[in-house]
């Protein structure tokens, strides 16, 4: 249980982070919400709101410095501490090498690997003051295998992995874990809308026989969260169906 821990969440308005919110809150977590607009994240606050939890949510950019130290601000002042930071805000802007824009470069690696950066430098200071916190970083299977026509999006996810093992080795004497967690194919509104031959062909490519859910992550956040976990640090958990071992 987390009963009285606070936790952030970035992207949490959809998809795999607003599950990653839903289930810290069903274990007690207070949760602070975070995405570009406030809007978003309106039916997110009730719907945890409405369990007996407690939610505080944020419009802020994290590939913004500034709003990085707004989010973690917000949770000292609405909760008095920060147990636990979900960095999960990411974007994608694919395309071939050849053809890819500078500023779509640019754009997925400010928010999917400098949001990270900034949001955990912001919350590292209070959390290494407690002499207490969990840092989880959401990459990709991507990020250890490669894939065509993600060039950007494969380095951000390859850079997390780097940052989480890096800021493991500096936190570690200030009782602060840092994970990350690499998802493989995970079923969202964007694979809902392929055809069912083409969601075959995704399933065929995975051991397990079936792409995982948005719970399949939130449930190794859970874990990585828990004191269950408090000896593991610098780990990057693929829950990916045995895609990529």
């Amino acid at each position: 249980m987390l009963n009285d821990q606070v936790a952030v969440v970035t992207g949490a308005s959809r998809g795999i982070g607003r599950c990653i919110a839903l289930a810290l809150a069903g274990k007690g977590a207070k949760v602070v919400v975070t995405a570009r607009t406030e809007d978003a994240l309106a039916t997110l606050v009730a719907e945890i709101k409405a369990t007996g939890g407690e939610a505080v949510a944020v419009a802020a950019d994290v590939a913004n410095s500034d709003d990085a130290k707004k989010i973690i601000d917000t949770a000292i002042e609405s909760f008095g501490r920060l147990d636990i930071l979900v960095n999960n805000a990411g974007i994608t802007r694919d395309g071939l090498l050849v053809r890819m824009k500078d500023e779509d470069w640019d754009a997925v690696l400010n928010t999917n690997l400098k949001g990270a950066f900034a949001c955990t430098r912001a919350a590292s200071k209070v959390m290494a003051k407690q002499r207490y916190g969990r840092i989880i970083n959401i990459s990709s299977v991507v990020g250890e295998m490669g894939n065509p026509g993600q060039a950007n999006y494969c380095a951000s996810k390859a850079g997390l992995i780097g940052l989480t093992k890096s800021n493991a080795l500096e936190l570690a004497r200030r009782n602060v874990t840092v994970n990350a967690i690499n998802p493989g194919f995970i079923a969202t509104d964007m694979t809902d809308e392929l055809s069912e031959e083409a969601r075959e062909e995704l399933a065929s490519k995975i051991p397990l026989g079936r792409l995982g859910d948005s719970d399949d992550v939130a449930q190794a956040v859970l874990f990585l969260a828990s004191a269950h976990a408090g000896y593991i640090t610098g780990q990057a958990l693929g829950v990916n169906g045995g895609m990529y071992m």
